[in-house]
């Protein structure tokens, strides 16, 4: 099955603010790890978010996370966070349990 990838607003503004590299770098790892598989859980890759209900995943790409949750069949891209900035996001967006 072939996911379609939507991008929240807040993930559009956070891509465009990249450089080029990383921009490049992470929409190849979404096209790969989110396209076909985002629900595939790996030691270093993807995880599951267990105590919260959004977002549901995250994938690991470099010095970035892409916070995402999926709604068949579709994957819902909710922000890209550089690794430093993450505790923070997650502190003023996510929704616990």
């Amino acid at each position: 099955m072939v996911y379609e990838i939507i991008f929240s607003p807040e993930a559009i503004e956070n891509l465009r603010r990249l450089a080029a590299v990383d921009h490049s770098g992470i929409t190849k790892a979404i096209g790969i790890h989110l396209r076909h598989a985002p629900r595939m859980e790996s030691k270093t890759r993807i995880k599951r978010l267990r105590a919260l209900r959004q977002p549901e995943y995250c994938l690991r790409v470099d010095d970035f996370r892409i916070y995402y949750d999926v709604a068949e069949p579709e994957v819902h891209i909710l922000a890209i966070v550089a690794k430093h900035l993450t505790y923070g996001w997650l502190q003023q967006r996510s929704i616990q349990l």
